[in-house]
């Protein structure tokens, strides 16, 4: 999948990313910069990630450049 990030914090590892159809809200899993070449995301920076159910609600996980296979 592919969105934006709306807000990240790097203390927490926590965030949330708008998905490209402007309205959809994913929230960033704990982790998910972990093996990628990221060690901060910025507010409007343009993400490709996989997702994965987490208790009944989509987090974004293993976050990479578009250009890595999506």
């Amino acid at each position: 999948m592919q969105g934006v990030v709306k807000v990240y914090d790097p203390e927490t590892g926590l965030g949330v990313i708008l998905l490209d159809d402007g309205t959809t809200e994913v929230a960033l899993a704990p982790g998910s910069l972990r093996g990628s070449i990221f060690r901060t995301l910025r507010q409007g920076q343009r993400i490709v990630f996989d997702t994965r159910d987490d208790g009944g609600r989509t987090v974004a996980t293993s976050v990479r450049l578009g250009s890595d296979g999506s």
